[in-house]
């Protein structure tokens, strides 16, 4: 398992300043421009997430108490669609590598097709809807291409043109003396911001931006057994690409409402009941909510408080073989009754008067059924 503390060179009490300090350290190290080892990739990539996470309090917090299985259970992935803080490492690159004109990987083409932004969106299951599945409509939000210009940004008859200062790649060059020697900083284009071309008539459907927002009501069915933070992904309904991308996808995390009966670990059901204490000396047959009814419970004769019974295939369904279910766990209790008339009395008078009496080997269950029946 990685340490993201280790993999920083930080201790667990270091600051935000000291994590980001260190980032950029070790960030020049591996870079793959700088660094030849055949892991230094692998080991820059480590060393994202390790920023990523550390950086975020959020998932700071997370991370030390449950490590990275706590952040995906979260609903948060460094190597997937909820990376929504990598700008500040990307904007870390710009600053330092870029920059300062230290290393000279390839550059994106801003105008070659970009794929879209993935979208996240969290909604509340009730306990049964998570058990049995549920179809629901939802709204949301989301960057359309726009139809009047067709992702162009331009106006209706007109097109873009290459920005002349930048050649169309987005970032301009400017050198600088030193007593250090000559340092070539990288910046973003000022002319055209970076996208690489100039809109001479913006379109005003979008103001040039060649997308627009939109609110969306989709249809999604949420399989039986989904537990709490689970993730589902809805292809191609996040935000729309740019310059002809491929639209993100939406993943939608289920948080699911107590119930105030039953509780669920994992696709078993926890309830419990209270019997009688002659229930619980005789044992008796009782009927016990769960999900799928009211079922058949066997109450053992002599059963102990706290004791756990089962009713078998009374739980959740299985993620993708409904047929298969959980079993439904009933905790016994009993309460030891705080007033008797003078009918109760007498029989519990006549059991601790048998309980003195019993002969080694006896079953006193057995002598106090034949005293009540006598």
């Amino acid at each position: 398992m990685t340490n993201y503390y280790e993999i920083l060179g930080v201790s667990k009490d270091a600051t935000q300043a000291e994590i980001k300090s260190a980032f950029r350290k070790k960030a020049r190290e591996l870079h793959p421009d700088v660094n030849k080892a055949p892991d230094a990739e692998e080991k820059f990539k480590e060393l994202g997430k390790a920023y990523e996470t550390l950086s975020n309090e959020e998932k700071r917090s997370l991370y030390d108490r449950y490590g990275e299985e706590g952040l995906a259970n979260a609903g948060f992935d460094n190597a997937g669609p909820f990376d929504f803080g990598f700008g500040d490492i990307n904007d870390i690159f710009e600053s330092f590598f870029g920059g300062m004109g230290g290393f000279s990987g390839p550059q994106v083409d801003p105008n070659s097709p970009q794929r879209g932004h993935d979208l996240r969106l969290d909604i509340e299951l009730d306990f049964e809807e998570a058990v049995f599945g549920v179809e629901k409509e939802i709204k949301i939000d989301h960057l359309e291409m726009c139809k009047d210009c067709y992702g162009t940004g331009a106006q209706p008859g007109t097109k873009p043109i290459i920005c002349p200062d930048c050649n169309g790649k987005g970032r301009v060059a400017q050198v600088t003396r030193t007593i250090l020697g000559s340092i070539q900083q990288v910046t973003t284009c000022p002319r055209c911001g970076g996208s690489g071309q100039i809109i001479g008539s913006p379109c005003k459907t979008c103001n040039g931006e060649g997308r627009v927002e939109k609110e969306k009501t989709i249809k999604v069915k949420i399989p039986a057994g989904v537990d709490n933070n689970a993730k589902i992904r809805v292809a191609k309904e996040g935000d729309a690409g740019k310059n002809g991308g491929s639209s993100g996808d939406l993943y939608i995390v289920m948080h699911v409402k107590p119930h105030n009966e039953f509780k669920r670990e994992g696709f078993n059901i926890y309830s419990e009941v209270y019997v009688s204490i002659p229930q619980a000396v005789l044992g008796d047959s009782i009927k016990i909510n769960t999900v799928h009814g009211e079922k058949d419970l066997t109450v053992p004769a002599g059963v102990e408080y706290g004791k756990i019974l089962t009713i078998k295939s009374a739980g959740v369904p299985y993620l993708g073989h409904p047929e298969k279910r959980g079993d439904h766990q009933v905790l016994i209790k009993y309460r030891v009754p705080k007033s008797l008339n003078d009918e109760e009395k007498r029989l519990y008078k006549k059991l601790f008067e048998l309980s003195e009496n019993k002969k080694p080997g006896e079953k006193l269950i057995d002598k106090f059924k034949n005293a009540i029946h006598s």
